[in-house]
């Protein structure tokens, strides 16, 4: 048995010591925050308990699927019919789905079809070491047509990259378009999935598990050093002092890494400070009324600087419409330091865009949420950037959301890696 040190509470945190400790190691998590869960931690909205940024499960998300039998709640996974749509220059399209796309009339019937093909073909494509090299521009526009490419990606991915633009790798877009292509009840009708009570469900059931089985959650304890020596792992630094373990699994932001664990060798550090992430501000409203059918729209209107909005209560059934507008921005941007006041009346706006009958009166509740470290910028080559999760130093190992590629953050992805960490000890 090993005195392992966890830090950070998300999911992959969580999922690494619940897994330790069925190993029977001795286990503690050290969080930053005042509550686990990570970027699926809830708060409370106003008398809903709701996660700051949203979730969703696919079809293929077997990872989650078994971490819920075995925490004995696979019966609080609930599947909808859900769908997508556009909002461009002032109309509303209907999208995902053959009928759909038939009836698009933006496009010529020719760059339709071809659109259908190529997207389907994406989402039976199983080997991605073709696009590891291939910028997801580049690739988009020889799939589908730069007409095709300007009309419905071009925006949303300047808005979601910003200068990163062509930075972008077309293995990790590929993807994020087989993962929701194929979460689906038939070739018409995108299905996707919701714990009851939100992700909340998962959090407190993998924290109770931890602590049922020796484990420890130190919330609100943020780690000044890993402390390294001779090559080993020695000791964590806290406010409360220094104490010794003998592996350590880190979960946060690569960003973080070099000033956590300055003992690492300089090369090291240079590796993980070259990984880029991009920042988000997500703006959450409870509305009175609905903004659109759909669960997930995407924008392209010229000034409207979003790249889409996510209805969540067309997800999870909610009495009051729930709607997260997502700002990702580099933490250099302007707005990113925006008061809440005044990056909440610019998104109320833009949901008065995209549905007229929406009035001042019908905002009940709002909450901004601030991220420096979202969103990974994965890069054309990214697979052989990522450094190994088992470090050279004698029981560390590091990873974060990015150490998956090319799959996309989210949940399942987490808890897979989460796994293989703890049994790598």
């Amino acid at each position: 048995m090993s005195k392992i040190a966890v830090i950070g509470s998300g999911a992959m945190g969580l999922a690494a010591a619940y897994h330790a400790l069925k190993a029977g190691h001795a286990v503690t998590v050290f969080e930053a925050d005042d509550r686990a869960g990570g970027m699926a931690a809830h708060f409370d909205f106003d008398g809903l308990s709701i996660e700051r940024y949203y979730h969703f499960i696919c079809k293929a998300d077997q990872a989650t699927f078994d971490l819920l039998e075995a925490l004995g709640i696979g019966d609080r996974l609930r599947w909808r019919d859900t769908s997508m749509g556009y909002f461009i220059d002032g109309e509303h399209y209907d999208w995902g789905d053959p009928l759909s796309l038939l009836k698009f009339s933006r496009l010529s019937l020719p760059r339709r079809l071809r659109y259908g093909l190529r997207m389907f073909l994406a989402t039976r494509r199983t080997d991605w070491s073709k696009l590891e090299h291939r910028d997801a521009r580049e690739w988009l526009t020889s799939e589908l047509g730069e007409v095709t490419y300007d009309l419905l990606w071009k925006r949303l991915f300047e808005l979601k990259f910003h200068d990163r633009v062509g930075r972008i790798s077309a293995a990790w877009i590929w993807t994020r378009i087989k993962r929701v292509g194929t979460s689906r009840r038939s070739l018409f009708q995108e299905q996707l999935g919701y714990l009851e009570g939100g992700s909340e469900t998962l959090v407190n059931a993998l924290t109770d598990a931890i602590r049922s089985l020796g484990g420890e959650i130190r919330l609100s304890s943020p780690v000044r050093e890993v402390v390294l020596e001779q090559g080993e792992v020695r000791a964590l630094v806290t406010a409360k002092g220094r104490e010794a373990f003998d592996g350590v699994i880190s979960t946060v932001p690569t960003p973080l890494i070099s000033r956590v664990i300055p003992g690492l060798p300089e090369e090291l550090k240079a590796a993980y400070d070259a990984i880029d992430n991009i920042g988000v501000v997500c703006v959450l409203m409870r509305l009175e009324k609905s903004v659109t059918r759909h669960f997930w729209l995407n924008v392209n209107v010229p000034g409207i600087d979003i790249p889409g909005i996510v209805e969540f209560s067309n997800l999870r059934p909610l009495s009051e419409s729930l709607v997260y507008v997502p700002y990702y921005m580099p933490r250099n941007h302007p707005k990113f330091a925006w008061d809440d006041e005044r990056i909440v009346a610019e998104a109320f706006g833009y949901l008065s865009r995209i549905n007229p009958d929406l009035g001042p009166g019908d905002l009940k509740a709002s909450y901004v949420g601030r991220l420096q470290h979202a969103q990974p910028v994965c890069e054309p080559g990214f697979a052989s950037r990522i450094p190994s999760v088992q470090t050279p130093i004698k029981g560390l190992q590091i990873a974060d959301t990015c150490f998956y590629y090319p799959e996309d953050r989210g949940i399942s992805e987490s808890v897979r890696l989460g796994r293989l960490m703890a049994l790598a000890i």
